[in-house]
Order: C-alpha cells, then structure tokens, then sequence
C-alpha cells in the first residue's frame, strides 16, 4: 500500500492524525454490514504488521519442528552431490536445533543490516526526504494542476496523482483535497475530483513514468528472496520500469473514463447545501493554502530543480558513455554488461532526488544553509521508523524460512506441481495478482505483504522460467487495486474527511462505492495488461524479461541486467 513509499511519516504529520482521529471517530458510530462491515471486523483483529511477523515467526518456528521429524525434503534444483553425483536432497531443518538457535541470536545484527530492502529504502529516502521537505513534491503537484483545462482536468489529476507517489504522503495530504477544490472552480463536483485523485495515488499506486521509493523497496524483497534459494543475486530497480509506465497509460484512461461516466453522474449536480464542517479550521487553512498561486519563488525553485534533474540524468549518462564508461563492465558477458548500471541506480535516485530538493529550496527560500539540508535527511530518517521496526521483524522471518529449507522445498515441490498442472505462465501471474488483490483488503502494507509471498512465490516461478521481475510485476499490479476500497487502508479516514468536507451525509460506505468502479477496473485492466505482456513476452525493464532459463544444476539463475 500507499505508506511504504515513506512509511508513517510527512511533514504534515498532525493534519493527518486529527483527521484521521475524527474520521475514524465518525466511522465507528455508523453500522457498517454487509462485506465491507465484515472486512472492516476481520482486518481489525489481525495484528500490527510488526507483530504479524513475530506470530508468523512462531508458526514457522512449530512447522519447521513437525516438517523436520516428517522427513520433508526436496531435490535442490541447482546443486550436484559431488559423491553420489545427482541432485542434492535438502530436508526441513528445525528452527529449534542448536544450530539455528545459536545462528538467530549470534547473527541478529547481521540478519537485520543485511536484509536487502533497508540498505535501499534507506538510501534513497534520504534524498527523497529533502525532496519533500523542501516543498518541491507538493509545489510541483500544484503547478501540475492549478491551470488545467477544463476538459481535460480529470485525467491531469490523475497522471499527477500517479506520478505523486514518488512524493509518498504528500500525494495523499496535498494533491487529494486540492483536486477537490479544482474540480469545484471548474462547476464540477468536487468529490469526484477528490476520487479521481485518490484513485490515481492509491489505486494507480505502482503506476509511474518513473522508477522510485517503492521499486528500491519491493526489489529488495525480490531480491532476498531469491538469495534465500539460489544463493548470490543482484535485483535491478528498474526491472519494472517498461512495465509501471505502461501501467501509466493503461490506467489513466480508466480511471478518466470510470470519474466521468460513472462516479461524477452518480454524485449529481453539487450546492453549497450539501457541504459539511468535517474539516476543522487549521486543517481548512492547509488545503486552502494549497490552491494559492505558485509565489515567484516556487517557480523559480521548479526551474532550478528542473536543471538539477537534467544534471543528474547528464551525469549518469555520461559515466555509462562517456571515456572509460565506469558503469559498463566492459568484459563482461553481453547480457551483463550494464549490470553496473543497473546497481547504480539506488545512488543515481537518491542524487536526483537531493539535488533537485535542495536546488529548489535554495531558490524558493525553504533552505537557508547546508545544516538545514542536513537537518531535513534527518527528518526522513525519523519518518522510517515505524519502517525499521517492521524490517527487523521482516528480515528475521525471511532469514529463519531460509534457514528451515522450508521455502526451497515448498518453491519446488509448487513448481512440480504447476508444471504439471499445465497452466500457461499467464495464468499463474494473473492468479497471482487476484490472491495479492483479496489479501491487500485484510494486510494494508506492500512490503510486508510481499515479504510474506515473495519467498516462496520467487523462486516458485523462477523454477517454471518465470523471472523475479515478473513475479514482482504481478504482485504489484494486483497490490494497487484493492487499496482504494479497504477501510483498513491507512488514509482512507483522511479521504474521508476530504469528502465530507463537500458533502457533510458522506460516509464510509459512500467513500467505499464511490471507489468501488475505481477498483474493478483497476483489476480488470491490470489483469488484461499483465496478461498481454506475458503472451508478446514484452521486456518489463532495461535487462528484464518475462522468462528465463530454469535455474538447474547447469545454470544458475541470471542476476538482473
């Protein structure tokens, strides 16, 4: 979901707690039935995400003991006995033997720095953080939308909402309720433009132009999960690429088409009557302040920032091309040629994303001096720590599947399975999308969802020919759908306080059906694109591709670029 690109954290921090407060004050004294009733029951009995792991952790830890004393095994797939010459037998190893036990507490420091998507999350936030902080997320939201034409103002918020979520909570706290007040100077109702813009940031959630937070995030997963099979890997964050800006253009006319034909006729001809005072005057002033006009400064900031972005891109290019091309492994194989270029990329959008933060700061008055600079990757280290709580808890449920054996036998024993079951590659992906949808009603956070499938689903397919870009493609498009439609999703509270700012009677179950057509189609498109991807076999990214060779004994399996 939504909240992993910053995990529980922005500079807007109070606005969202008292609205999310009043919001869930309001909710909680209206019936809920039917299925979102018993969604909203059943997701609020699980666990924090956190605690999640720790119970899973001691399910594994039982599972590991009884799959040990049942003699579980299965044949590795890529590595050779070297006495008997066939395949090696790997056998469930139980959690509780000494070795296990003395590895989980003499390795913990270890399991927890070691784990893949910290280094990468972390790296990349620290510029992202100044970024947002600076003002250059939310000003440039704003200059995206203010003068948009009329007619073509639901699908401006919604390209915009989408290529917010590089700007995580702000997205959520800007660009929402200020899509809620354009679509009301337009003469058009404001609610609709709230949902346009919700479903663009939270529906279209990995849908991007660019690679950001979130792809340093998921293939760090992806990539842990690989190494727990087959041993070293090295993820591509931009594996997704060709992929998430496809998803761009699939879902934007979605979601413009659902806002204009379905939710905005729905919500019929708005009055001034209908307005409510959900919202209170502090939180009145936040929004209002983000429809004013862009200062002289704030452009000037924008163009700096632009030239900052143009330098990076320079820079990057010109180390891949330029004399003596210290991103390209010149004696490498081809395929794995641009392998330091792909690894580079983590560096190359914490850069960007600095750079382009502090050149508008600098120009729009937000940064005076280098210790604020400072001061602000500091602030984005604070916004990760509810991120570091959870990753800990991650990393050793991941480190301890790896070391029952628990996920390679499972990976090969589902991929006999499969196999013979015959389904096409297609299938299983779109499968995998559904399972992903349903089980993001109930477990808000991608990454913990992720953490949770990827280490059996991975080198399940990777086993059938499918690549771990793949897997991580799919997963994606079915974690966007359904955000949009949970009550359990972490700002559906604040939606819901933009909404009933326009329309006092707006309860939960409104904001659900309004999203409801938002969601479906998502689905159905997400379904239909990954689908069509699979048969042309188009590549998802620079070096990534839908198949690969099965890893065996022979071929290990091809690290990413």
């Amino acid at each position: 979901m939504a909240t992993d690109a910053a995990p529980n954290g922005s500079a807007c921090d109070c606005v969202q707690k008292a609205s999310r407060n009043m919001a869930m004050a309001e909710a909680a004294g209206r019936a809920q039935n039917g299925i979102l009733g018993w969604i909203e029951r059943s997701g609020n009995k699980l666990p924090d995400p956190v605690f999640l792991f720790f119970w899973l952790i001691a399910i594994l830890v039982v599972v590991s003991v009884l799959a040990s004393l049942a003699g579980l095994s299965a044949a590795h797939p890529t590595e050779i006995d070297p006495d008997t010459g066939a395949a090696t037998v790997i056998s469930a190893v139980s959690l509780l033997s000494a070795e296990n036990i003395q590895r989980l507490w003499v390795d913990m420091p270890a399991t927890f720095t070691h784990f893949h998507p910290l280094g990468y999350v972390l790296v990349v936030m620290l510029g992202a953080g100044v970024a947002e902080r600076a003002g250059l997320f939310g000003t440039a939201m704003r200059a995206g939308v203010r003068n948009a034409p009329t007619f073509l103002l639901t699908p401006i918020v919604t390209l915009v909402g989408m290529m917010g979520n590089l700007a995580a909570d702000a997205a959520y706290v800007v660009l929402i309720p200020l899509a809620g007040i354009i679509f009301h100077a337009a003469g058009r109702h404001p609610v609709a433009g709230i949902a346009a813009a919700f479903a663009g940031v939270s529906g279209g959630f990995s849908a991007n132009l660019l690679p950001g937070q979130l792809d340093a995030l998921l293939f760090g997963i992806t990539e842990a999960a690989v190494e727990t099979v087959f041993g070293d890997f090295t993820a591509n964050i931009a594996g997704n690429w060709y992929f998430i800006a496809a998803m761009t253009f699939v879902f934007l006319p979605v979601i413009w088409w659902v806002t204009d034909t379905i939710i905005e006729p729905r919500l019929g001809t708005w009055s001034p009557a209908m307005a409510g005072k959900a919202v209170s005057p502090e939180q009145q002033g936040e929004v209002a302040d983000g429809d004013r006009a862009l200062t002289e400064g704030e452009r000037k900031g924008l163009r700096w920032a632009g030239l900052a972005v143009l330098f990076v891109v320079g820079l990057w290019l010109f180390f891949t091309l330029g004399p003596g091309t210290p991103l390209i492994d010149e004696e490498a194989s081809p395929e794995a040629r641009l392998t330091p270029f792909y690894q580079s990329l983590v560096a190359g959008f914490f850069l960007l994303f600095l750079l382009a933060g502090w050149a508008y700061g600098k120009a729009a008055g937000t940064i005076e001096d280098h210790r604020g600079l400072v001061k602000m990757m500091a602030g984005a280290m604070e916004d990760l720590a509810y991120y570091l709580v959870l990753a800990f808890a991650a990393a050793h449920f991941v480190a301890m599947f790896a070391w029952s054996n628990l996920g390679l036998i499972l990976a090969v024993n589902g991929a006999d399975f499969l196999g013979n079951s015959g389904l096409p590659a297609w299938a299983l992906l779109a499968a995998i999308i559904v399972v992903s949808a349903l089980l993001n009603i109930f477990v808000g956070s991608a990454s913990a969802k992720w953490a949770l499938l990827s280490p059996v689903l991975v080198p399940m397919l990777m086993l059938l020919g499918i690549t771990p870009e793949m897997a991580t493609a799919a997963y994606r498009v079915g974690d966007g759908a359904t955000n949009i439609i949970t009550p359990l999703m972490v700002y559906f509270p604040l939606i819901l306080i933009f909404c009933q700012r326009w329309q006092k009677d707006f309860g939960l179950g409104s904001l659900a059906a309004t999203m409801l057509p938002y969601s479906v189609g998502l689905l159905i498109a997400g379904l239909a694109m990954t689908i069509g991807w699979v048969v042309l076999d188009l590549p998802l990214g620079p070096g990534a591709e839908v198949f690969m060779e099965a890893p065996t004994a022979a071929t290990a399996p091809a690290s990413a670029g």
